[in-house]
Order: structure tokens, then C-alpha cells, then sequence
């Protein structure tokens, strides 16, 4: 890519050793899967992040930002462009009667929700076995076990091409996994966010997580996985349908439809995303075809397919 070539003195002039090139993906995602980033920034801070996209946004570059790396799939081919890799992680706790947290979106949304265990504040048990970051569940309104960021978002701190805004719950749009800037409604950068907490006590709150952490072994499958893969089709569920196509178990490569639970996509090693992208045609156009009923990803396609 051209024209990345010639911004990257200008990114190295801003951020240094944290700008490489033609790095692979792969390690960066929960899947295992993706070729390389033109690219590859780096970002430690919420101003590092909002200083790296008016840059490129400037220089009117592709790009993509990358948190946890779960709920993408990244093409063999990989991505031309700048892909950001989000790590900021800086995080303040406000106690008292309407206890909050404040946190930068590259913060691990477990690992919060753990650290709100050990100081005795509930509200984010449903997340301690969520993959990815508050950048993306923000983003993306993430849930499980019946709890989601919409239940817990105060505001976020969005960078637009306007600047920096804090978009309240209300204006974020929230629906099933998606958001005003999912659905590109609004172009936008989760830099931050404010989520509202519970005073509670750490035994009740670490009891609530192990009973989710225990629940999620029980149902899905270990290994290198992008999390579900489809979204539920309203009144009815993605693996069920998967299930009863008699797709689980089913592979391509070393791609495998889980045998646990339909919804969820294995590497064996060394997976292409090609052979991921098969699976999934054949899943969407099985199911079409015996129930009626069009899956729609919950994963995000990512790079050149």
C-alpha cells in the first residue's frame, strides 16, 4: 500500500517503535487466524488512540481498530491498511452510593469485571467470561447470561471526525449486537467509557462469576475460537439450528464446527481463513435451506476477501 508507505515516518515520528510493518495478525486475534497488517500501531493511552486516528484519518487511510482480537475474522490475505491495536488499559473506580467505573477501551472486559469482584461491585459479572475488550462489548453492546453493556453504560467517549463527544446510553443506539456506530449511523472511536456499578460483597459477586464461568465450560468448547459466530435469529438460537442441520462436528481443513456447540468455530491449527469462510457458507446456506431461516454473523469480516 502506496500511500501507508509514505505515512509511516510520519506515524514512526509520533509513536516511534510502536509502528511495524507487514506483521501478521494471527497472534492478535482469539481465532489464531489472519494474514498481515500493512501496518501494525500499537496505542497505550485513550489520547494515543484519539492522536493515531485523526492522523490517519488525515492521511484518509484504511484502517481497523483491533481490542481483544475475538469476534473477527481476519482474511488469509490480511489487511491493507493501518490496523491499530488497542492497549490502553488505564481504569478508575469511583465508590460510594452509585459506585462507577471509568476505563480506557483497551481494557480486557474479564479482567474488569474481576477486579469489580475484588472490591465487592456487582453489574459486570455477566462479562467475566466475555472475551475481547470494553472497546468493543461498548461498540458492539456485547451480552451473556442476560446481561449486556446496554445495562451498564453510563456514556462513552467517542472521537468523531467532529472530535471528541460523550455519547450518552440513549444516543449509542443499543440493539442486539449492535450500536449507532456498528451499524456506521455514526463514524466513530470508542476511546473511553463510564460504566455504572452496585455496591454488593466480593463473596456474592466472585459466587456469581464462578457460577458463569462454570456454565460456559460446561456449554462450549475449549480451543482457539472467534466466540459465536452467528447471531440468534429472533425467538430461537444459532446453535440449535446448526445442531439440528446436523452440522456439528463438521470440518473443512482444520476448521472445525464445534461438536460442543454448533455456534462456535475451532482451529485445529494452523486454520485458514478461507476454510472459516466455507464453513460459514455452508452453515448459512444448509440452514436456509431446511428451516428457512437466514444466520446473520455476529463476527466481524476483516481485511481482503
Amino acid at each position: 500500500m502506496a500511500k501507508a508507505a509514505l505515512v509511516v515516518d510520519v506515524l514512526r515520528q509520533r509513536f516511534g517503535d510502536a509502528v511495524q510493518t507487514n506483521i501478521a495478525l494471527a497472534p492478535y486475534t482469539s481465532a489464531r487466524i489472519g494474514g498481515p497488517a500493512d501496518v501494525l500501531l500499537t496505542v497505550k493511552s485513550a489520547d494515543e488512540l484519539a492522536d493515531a486516528m485523526q492522523l490517519i484519518w488525515q492521511q484518509e487511510l484504511p484502517y481497523y481498530i483491533l481490542g481483544g482480537g475475538s469476534n473477527v475474522l481476519v482474511s488469509d490475505e490480511g489487511f491493507r491498511g493501518v490496523v491499530v491495536l488497542d492497549r490502553a488499559k488505564e481504569t478508575v473506580f469511583e465508590m460510594g452510593d452509585q459506585p462507577t467505573v471509568w476505563c480506557e477501551a483497551g481494557v480486557v472486559i474479564a479482567n474488569l469485571a474481576k477486579r469489580c469482584a475484588s472490591k465487592g461491585l456487582a453489574g459486570l459479572e455477566w462479562s467475566a467470561t466475555v472475551p475481547g475488550t470494553v472497546g468493543g462489548a461498548v461498540y458492539g453492546n456485547a451480552g451473556a447470561f442476560g446481561g449486556e453493556m446496554n445495562d451498564s453504560l453510563l456514556w462513552a467517549d467517542v472521537l468523531t471526525q467532529h472530535g471528541r463527544e460523550k455519547l450518552t446510553l440513549d444516543q449509542m443506539g443499543y440493539g442486539y449486537r449492535t450500536s449507532v456506530l456498528k451499524r456506521g449511523e455514526i463514524k466513530g472511536i470508542v476511546l473511553s467509557a463510564l460504566l455504572k456499578l452496585k455496591n454488593s460483597s466480593k463473596e456474592e459477586v466472585s459466587v456469581k462469576i464462578e457460577q458463569f464461568s462454570e456454565r460456559r465450560k460446561a456449554t462450549q468448547p475449549p480451543g482457539a475460537s472467534m466466540g459465536s459466530m452467528f447471531k440468534n435469529p429472533e425467538g430461537d438460537y444459532a446453535g440449535r439450528l446448526i445442531e439440528a442441520a446436523g452440522l456439528k462436528g463438521m470440518r473443512i481443513g482444520s476448521a472445525e464446527i464445534s461438536s460442543v456447540h454448533g455456534n462456535f468455530f475451532i482451529n485445529h491449527g494452523d486454520t485458514k481463513a478461507d476454510d472459516i469462510r466455507a464453513l460459514i457458507s455452508l452453515v448459512q446456506k444448509t440452514v436456509f435451506e431446511m428451516f428457512n431461516v437466514k444466520l446473520e454473523l455476529e463476527v466481524e469480516l476483516v481485511g481482503t476477501w
